[in-house]
């Protein structure tokens, strides 16, 4: 153990490295009281108490042509954190995610002698699976959040360890199904559809549109049908408002209570990422949209070797889950597949016993825990 007290580099990019790196730290801070941390994030990295020299959040972006348009801005964040390394030397650098930029930070780190230990791999199973080496150079650890993961880095002989998922504890309603029927005005006897569209904008102008389009064919279908919408605290009302008052569907809108509000839903429509798998751990049977701007799907579709999208699916080695990606994410298409989840029970319950067998190979949970554990060892 580093008699000093130790200081870490955090970086992370996004909102889910920003609150997985709040919860390293608070567990971190249960062991080691003394331990400090400055770096990158937001402001779950604030409110743990690191001490946050960069915010994140103007260059967590996504897609070619998005990452195109901010280049200069992620550019002049690397520089700054290559800077702050150099004059505060810490004990260890730990990358949360946000691949291509914390590849380039730990390159650095590497060449001026700090240890680098990176949470979350990049998915080298969905594309360029040769990138393993390239990271083995750069990092002297890589803590994985999905058990597959380690064969890859193995094979490499690259260091790794398998961390358990961090959205395992994450993801706790905080009442039961009929508290939160009741809590949130609906009708228990009658069918419910949630909608998904993501927690970002350009997430929402892609896919509420369709989804609602699809909504409003499941509802001449169904008319007993109700929807709910759970909305993610970075988007903000008037934007879901410009697309909810072109329908003249009851959408209930729930803000910052997701898990609440999914553990209620019969079936939803949902975009694709951490959402899949956080519907995956609460039960609830789904089918996944995917829509890009038109370059980036092709360039994707160019690069990536992964037979699914879904997480639940690419876990599951199987389909499990239906995926309705680019064109094929029609509103005929999402509606047929919410018809045959919310009315058909047999094919809603073998999906909901294939969910459980992906929640189950997520793990016990207390993967922050094991992170902290993780930390220590390598501060040694």
């Amino acid at each position: 153990m580093a008699k000093h007290s130790p200081t870490l580099m955090i970086s992370a990019g996004e909102s889910s490295g920003d609150q997985h790196a709040a919860n390293l730290f608070t567990e971190l801070k249960k062991q080691r009281p003394d331990i400090k941390a400055i770096g990158m994030g937001g402001a779950a990295m604030a409110a743990a108490g690191i001490d946050v020299r960069y915010d994140s959040s103007a260059i967590a972006v996504i897609g070619v042509v998005e990452v195109i348009k901010h280049y200069p801005d992620i550019l002049r964040m690397l520089k700054r954190m290559q800077q702050l390394l150099a004059s505060e030397k810490p004990d260890l650098l730990v990358c949360v995610d946000y691949k291509e930029f914390n590849f380039k930070l730990a390159a650095y780190a590497k060449k001026i002698g700090i240890k680098v230990l990176f949470y979350v791999s990049p998915q080298v199973w969905a594309w360029r699976a040769g990138r393993v080496k390239k990271y083995g150079k750069v990092i002297d650890m890589m803590a994985v959040i999905f058990p597959f993961e380690t064969a890859y880095y193995q094979a490499e002989n690259v260091p790794v360890r398998y961390v358990g998922h961090p959205s395992v504890d994450k993801v706790q309603p905080l009442y039961s199904k009929a508290e939160n029927l009741q809590r949130f005005g609906l009708d228990a006897s009658k069918p419910l559809l949630g909608l998904l569209p993501g927690s970002r904008v350009n997430e929402i102008k892609r896919l509420l549109p369709v989804m609602l389009a699809a909504a409003e064919r499941v509802q001449q279908q169904m008319p007993t049908v109700q929807f709910i919408l759970p909305q993610a605290n970075s988007i903000d009302d008037e934007l879901l408002a410009s697309y909810l008052q072109q329908t003249t569907l009851d959408i209930k809108r729930i803000k910052n209570q997701p898990y609440d509000v999914i553990q209620c839903c019969d079936a939803v429509i949902s975009c694709s990422g951490t959402a899949t798998l956080e519907n995956a751990l609460l039960g609830v049977p789904m089918l996944i949209v995917y829509k890009l701007t038109e370059i980036t799907y092709w360039l994707g579709r160019w690069l990536v070797k992964t037979k699914f999208i879904g997480l639940p699916n690419i876990i599951a080695g199987k389909g499990i889950v239906k995926e309705f990606i680019q064109h094929d994410a029609t509103a005929e298409n999402l509606a047929d597949e919410a018809l045959r989840l919310l009315g058909n029970q047999a094919y809603a319950e073998t999906m909901r016993g294939d969910l459980q067998q992906v929640k189950q190979q997520l793990g016990q949970g207390g993967a922050s825990k094991v992170m902290a554990d993780l930390v220590l060892e390598m501060l040694v």
